[in-house]
């Protein structure tokens, strides 16, 4: 079989994927902000990280895949979450809805987890939400202190990335291009950073405001960064360094390179071997997004009548790290196409046949599995693997073999 090649976020480049451990391969995604209703946009992102799952199980690797639930410090500083200035986006839409920011973060992560089983991807071996951790993430900011990379402004303590590169000799921000970390582009500039690329690992809670969630610190009450927790949580359950981290694109300019920053500021360790970014969902052609009134939810994919499964094989038309344009029109076609798969699987289930096959059509059968799974093991290319599976089903090998290889897929 051959073996698993991985576009590195990091590298920028195809690699052959060797695991730390042969014997159990570490995993983690980064999961919603549990605040509203999941997107399709972002389950795209969790079905990308499925079908990697699923490749490394079929390779024969035993996989241990953590996956996050961030429930607190979330901020809403810009469009894309990165700033450490704003409000906490579950506290925001407590206020908005009338509840708490613990009811917030209750209805949408069973929201999620519903939607998540709608559209069959696995269960990780754990989901792991920020509030769970708050200790180890104040431990990780302790060691941080130990190591003299963090300083104190009015509004919280910050990541000095100044001094990491300093004590490590590495490069902050290397997954991420400059122009994306420049003070201006995609940060907030706040007057007490020491560097505009620096980032808040505990925020203070206002003075004379009472939060729904905050915690005492040896630094004060408030609550954590959004960075530290993947980091915090990661270590607890991965282990210092880790085999995978997937993510949405929208991850990798800063949320990924400050989970870097600050995991091997506190290790000397390399944080992570291989990243793997799924690029965004568009919807008709352009940007998705709450304001534009195109991110659309599981719910409205079931209320315009189509299946969660005709979305997932949508999905797996266009290849995980290309921009994929999102339409009724093309859900329809997915749907059309899954309906077609599975009416060809009863009728092949009722003329299961196993006749004595030549050397000819036994070649044939090796060659698609062989096509379908060096496919998925060319960086996850399921397009070309679902080309593979229609041959299949059109091909003239005996039925019963035909059907066998179908469910192997």
């Amino acid at each position: 079989m051959p073996g698993l090649l991985i576009y590195n976020s990091l590298t920028r480049k195809k690699e052959l994927f060797t695991p730390i451990n042969p014997s159990e391969v570490k995993m983690y995604t980064c999961g919603p902000t549990v605040y509203h209703f999941t997107s399709i946009g972002n389950f795209r992102t969790y079905t990308s990280a499925d079908i990697l799952l699923r490749v490394l199980e079929y390779n024969g690797f035993k996989v241990k895949y953590i996956m996050n639930l961030t429930d607190v410090g979330h901020l809403t500083g810009d469009n894309l979450g990165d700033a450490d200035t704003g409000e906490d986006r579950l506290e925001k839409a407590a206020k908005e809805e009338r509840k708490t920011a613990w009811d917030i973060a209750s209805i949408y992560t069973e929201s999620f987890l519903t939607d998540f089983k709608k559209l069959n991807l696995t269960k990780p071996f754990e989901f792991v939400k920020a509030t769970d951790h708050i200790q180890e993430q104040i431990d990780l900011i302790k060691k941080l202190e130990e190591k003299n990379l963090i300083y104190k402004t009015s509004d919280g303590i910050y990541f000095d990335t100044v001094k990491f590169e300093k004590n490590t000799g590495k490069k902050y921000g290397e997954l991420s291009t400059l122009d994306q970390i420049k003070e201006g582009a995609r940060v907030e500039p706040n007057p007490e950073k020491k560097n505009p690329r620096d980032f808040a690992l505990w925020k203070f809670s206002p003075k004379n405001v009472k939060r729904d969630m905050e915690w005492e610190s040896p630094w004060g009450i408030g609550f954590p960064g959004w960075h530290i927790e993947c980091s915090a949580m990661s270590m607890k359950y991965l282990g210092e360094t880790i085999d995978i981290h997937t993510g949405g694109e929208d991850l990798r300019s800063t949320h990924h390179p400050n989970e870097i920053a600050q995991s091997e500021g506190a290790t000397g360790k390399q944080f992570v071997n291989y990243w793997m970014h799924g690029s965004f969902l568009k919807v008709d052609g352009k940007r998705m997004g709450k304001s534009l009134g195109n991110a659309y939810t599981i719910k409205d994919i079931d209320d315009k009548g189509f299946s969660p499964l005709d979305l997932r094989y949508f999905y797996l038309g266009g290849k995980y790290n290309e921009q994929l344009n999102f339409t009724w029109e093309g859900l329809n076609s997915a749907k059309i196409a899954l309906e077609k798969i599975k009416n060809q699987l009863e009728i092949i289930k009722s003329n299961k046949d196993r006749n004595v096959i030549s050397n000819e059509k036994l070649e044939k059968l090796d060659k698609y599995r062989n096509d379908f799974i060096s496919s998925l093991n060319d960086d996850l290319n399921t397009p070309k693997a679902l080309a593979t599976l229609w041959e299949v089903i059109k091909s003239n090998i005996p039925s019963q073999d035909k059907y066998d290889l179908i469910l192997d897929f």
